[in-house]
């Protein structure tokens, strides 16, 4: 009786460590898979400062309309202060304004703000190029 009992507790033990091994697994998994996320990066014309991307498969309407869309600024000189930055904008296409609900230099570190105050571009050629293209896009 002891040592069928220690044999199922054998099996119940090997069991939950092969369980356990696959949630790690499959996370590790994940994880990778999350960060490699294909992207379709679409460039605006060069500023002074550097240039702007926005990716063309992360659009996504809005409930209220505006249009949601992942954006990377690379700034001309780089240095480690200065990295590729990466925006998460909402666009108001009628209003030619936009919002950044997220600013990041990763896309696993997000932190997003949906109440963000619409701003105009006050003529930054790079933002007004991707509310341009990305309306367009869209519409």
């Amino acid at each position: 009786m002891i040592h069928s009992k220690n044999k199922v507790n054998s099996i119940f033990f090997k069991n939950i460590i092969n369980l356990v091994l696959s949630i790690i697994v499959f996370f590790c998994f994940s994880i990778k898979k999350s960060e490699a996320l294909p992207h379709e990066w679409v460039g605006v014309p060069k500023s002074e400062y550097g240039e702007q991307l926005w990716d063309r498969q992360s659009i996504k309407r809005n409930e209220d309309g505006s249009v949601r869309v992942l954006s990377k600024f690379i700034p001309k000189t780089k240095s480690e202060i200065t990295k590729d930055i990466l925006y998460t904008m909402d666009i108001n296409c009628f209003e030619k304004s936009f919002r950044d609900v997220d600013v990041s230099i990763d896309e696993v570190n997000s932190n997003f703000n949906d109440l963000a105050d619409w701003q105009d571009p006050n003529g930054d050629m790079l933002i007004l190029s991707v509310i341009g293209q990305v309306c367009r896009v869209e519409n």
